[in-house]
Parts: C-alpha cells; structure tokens; sequence
C-alpha cells in the first residue's frame, strides 16, 4: 500500500507531462487556444513543484522558478513582447532542468527498482525533452528565424517539441548503445 501511494505523484505528473505533449499539436493555433495549452503545461509545473517538495532542498527554487514563469507569462502576453517571452521560456527550461535533476538524484539514491522509480525514470526522459523545447523556443524568442523549421509561425511550438524529443531519444539510445559495448 505505500508503495501506491508513494508512487501516485510519479504517475500523476508523467500523465500531466503525457497530457501537454499529446495536446501542444491540437492546441498550439489560435491564442485562446495557446491559452489553454499554457494551462495544461501549467499543471506539470505544479505537480513538478509537488513531486520535489518530496525531495527537500528541490522545493524552492522550483517554486522560485515557477513564480518567475507565471510572471513573465502574462507579461509576455500583456505587452506582446519577444524578449519578456523569452525569459518565461528561459524558466521554464530553468524549472523543467532543476526538476529532471531533482529527480535523478532521486534515482540515483534508490536502493530499488519499484513502480515509482520506473515512472520517475520516463518522466526524466520527457522532462529532458521539455527542456530541449524551451530552451529552442527562448533561443528563437530573442532570435527570431534563427531556427529554421518548415512550419507555419504558429506552429513552432509542437515542431520544437517533436524534435527535441526525437533528438532525446537518439541521445538516450547513443548512450545506452555505447555503455553496452
């Protein structure tokens, strides 16, 4: 029973990070829709907050972070600027590292393999490929066109991700066929 219920917020933010990468490709059009989808990415925030709150020293600084994201967001969006834009994207990455690293220290101190761990472990996998997206989104923010991608503006967000997390898996793949040989 208490490995259920130690392992419930492992499953919840890996469903929330399953959750706003299978919805950024329906919702990244529009800006009410954007909206939403700033929402939903919201919720990973949170239960990333949660999750490190398990792991004490992890906890304020990702509420720092997470803090400084929600404010550059409506001002990003109140005065539409690029740069202000960029900074959330920039805590956003700063959040989704800190909370990948938090993690793996997380599995690099446990004694076992459980459920929670296996879950803890893709949901580092994903985090990784968050990362790589918000960093390519800050980068193009305060450089605009300096990613060449060949889709629409609005949809920089979704090709941004799919490559990032294409370009997790060949790394993650690399990695593991090098340590095997």
């Amino acid at each position: 029973m208490q490995a259920k219920l130690q392992s419930r917020p492992d499953l919840f933010l890996l469903l929330s990070l399953l959750l706003a990468i299978l919805l950024t490709p329906v919702l990244d059009q529009g800006n009410w829709s954007r909206l939403v989808l700033a929402a939903v990415t919201f919720i990973p925030v949170v239960l990333s907050i949660v999750r490190l709150s398990q792991i004490k020293r992890w906890v304020w600084p990702s509420v720092l972070l997470a803090l400084g994201n929600v404010i550059f967001v409506v001002a990003g969006n109140t005065f539409r600027s690029r740069t202000l834009n960029g900074i959330r994207w920039g805590f956003l990455a700063a959040l989704f590292a800190l909370t990948a690293a938090g993690l793996f220290s997380y599995l690099r101190n446990s004694r076992s393999v459980a459920q929670a761990q296996l879950y803890t472990a893709v949901n580092v996998y994903l985090l990784l490929g968050l990362l790589w997206a918000t960093i390519y989104l800050a980068i193009d923010a305060f450089s605009p066109g300096s990613i060449q991608v060949r889709s629409h503006p609005g949809d920089r967000q979704t090709e941004l991700l799919y490559f990032s997390l294409i370009a997790s898996h060949v790394g993650i793949s690399t990695a593991i066929e090098q340590k095997n040989r």
